[in-house]
């Protein structure tokens, strides 16, 4: 094996920072334990959620034998964690592509195999981003001293890849049986880095963030950028070792794809938009999207959004989606903070069928009132937002993975330095508000979609033209990509 932390495209890790790379990886074998001797059964088992409509099934370890055999013709591994919503998100927007090319989506989800030291070492990982982005909501201190920076400054630096490549080589275990020439799209580095060390052939790394930061490289990969800005910054390592000029990725290391998009809202952009455009020219209430992220942070800005809408609601002026994902007591903590609020409410909870027959039927129906949704299982709470985005008319979220979706979109307060970058990139190509940095911004921006046209109308416009230039294609390029690898 390769040691991936003492080199980086050519550049040199320190002793000091390989050691402390080394240091790291052997904390967490000691903490839990060392299976790189496993030899751990895998299995095909349909996803519940996924399967009927994008034809995913999950890849289960550990868990015996199946009956399902793999394709090895036409599969595609979609490698992921959950880290919050949004890899998850940009793995249905792989699967969903790979599904509308002929291909057959597999899903990896290494944060869900218990009983490994992959998923052990993930957990605590993903347990502690959760609390720092929680905590980072409630102290204005440990934001600015700490949470910023390191999502900002610190995951830029190559020393932090050379230790998360030392950790990865924990979490290959898990692909010693599944075939290894099956290519692999890692919607998070994790998975990439694991796919490489433990010898799969063909990987496609598919970076998130619109900030160039070291955390994301998985050389050996070929990775893929959402947007142009960050190819430049990625190819050549940009302040990844302070202001030292670094060595570039080769160039056939790193593509440009455009946003990774489920082919279903791809296909639907000049409908969805056209019937945007007639509701408002109707008026119909204006839709208004509110979706709590996979940490759960953001609850006080939420109930500043409903209390401000909810006059607005009664007058039938707007209407309101409000998923808090697999965090139901979200949903009651703003009933009881917001009265009223479960006056005009109709509740999806924990029915899938019925949560899919709304967003049908919303689709050309009419809206009124609040309609809040809960779902247990994570697809069906991650997946409910790209289901509801096809009726709605303005994305109100924090500038992550949904800043690069083909809907209005109205920025709250980022939660990570990083994330900024995302509001900006949608700005400039007309699809979304600048990041409101506060709650009087967020509200002032709400009453401009409602009581003018001006800035919706050329949102759609812009969302049109984005289409026309393949702006939205980033998911099937980056399928075609991992496909291409195996076909060479």
């Amino acid at each position: 094996m390769v040691d991936k932390s003492k080199s980086i495209f050519g550049n040199e890790i320190s002793a000091k920072a390989y050691r402390k790379a080394v240091k790291s990886k052997a904390k967490y074998a000691r903490k839990y334990g060392d299976d790189s001797n496993a030899d751990y059964s895998v299995k095909l088992v349909k996803n519940a959620c996924l399967n009927k409509p994008l034809g995913v099934e999950d890849i289960r370890v550990d868990e015996g034998e199946g009956d399902i055999p793999f394709d090895t013709e036409k599969g595609i591994i979609v490698g992921n964690i959950r880290m919050g919503f949004g890899h998850y998100r940009i793995s249905i927007a792989m699967a969903s592509a790979a599904n509308a090319l002929g291909y057959k989506p597999y899903w990896m989800d290494l944060n869900s195999y218990k009983n490994t030291t992959c998923t052990k070492v993930i957990g605590a990982q993903n347990d502690l981003y959760s609390m720092g982005s929680r905590l980072s909501q409630k102290s204005r201190l440990f934001n600015r001293v700490f949470w910023e920076p390191m999502n900002y400054e610190g995951f830029r630096q190559l020393t932090y890849n050379a230790s998360d490549q030392k950790n990865a080589e924990l979490m290959a275990p898990v692909f010693k049986n599944v075939p290894k020439d099956i290519p692999v799209i890692g919607t998070h580095v994790w998975p990439a880095q694991a796919a490489l060390h433990a010898g799969m052939k063909y990987v496609v790394n598919a970076i998130p963030d619109n900030w160039p930061m070291a955390l994301h490289f998985a050389e050996g990969s070929v990775h893929t950028i959402q947007t142009h800005q960050s190819y430049i910054g990625y190819r050549i390592l940009n302040g990844m070792k302070k202001k030292e000029v670094l060595k570039p990725m080769p160039e056939d290391s790193l593509v440009y794809t455009g946003h990774y998009i489920d082919h279903e809202l791809v296909a639907n952009i000049e409908r969805d938009c056209e019937a945007r455009l007639n509701r408002k020219k109707n008026g119909e209430p204006m839709r208004f999207l509110l979706t709590i992220g996979g940490a759960g942070a953001q609850r006080e800005l939420f109930a500043a959004v409903i209390k401000h809408l909810l006059p607005l609601i009664k007058l039938k002026k707007a209407a309101l989606y409000v998923n808090v994902g697999d965090y139901k007591q979200v949903w009651e903590e703003l009933v009881k903070s917001i009265d009223g609020l479960a006056d005009i409410s109709t509740t999806h909870f924990n029915d899938w069928d019925d949560t899919n027959s709304f967003a049908e039927g919303a689709i050309d129906g009419r809206v009124e009132g609040v309609h809040a949704f809960w779902h247990e299982n994570i697809f069906e709470a991650v997946y409910c937002t790209n289901l509801l985005m096809r009726s709605a008319d303005v994305l109100v979220t924090k500038p992550s993975e949904l800043a690069f979706y083909p809907i209005p979109k109205l920025f709250l307060k980022r939660i990570g330095g990083h994330e900024k970058w995302g509001a900006i990139h949608s700005a400039e190509f007309g699809e979304g508000s600048l990041e409101c940095e506060d709650i009087p911004h967020t509200l002032q921006m709400i009453d401009m979609f409602l009581n003018e046209t001006t800035l919706f109308e050329e949102m759609c416009k812009c969302i049109n033209v984005n289409k026309t230039i393949g702006l939205y294609d980033g998911a099937y390029k980056a399928v075609e990509i991992a496909m291409e690898l195996k076909n060479k």
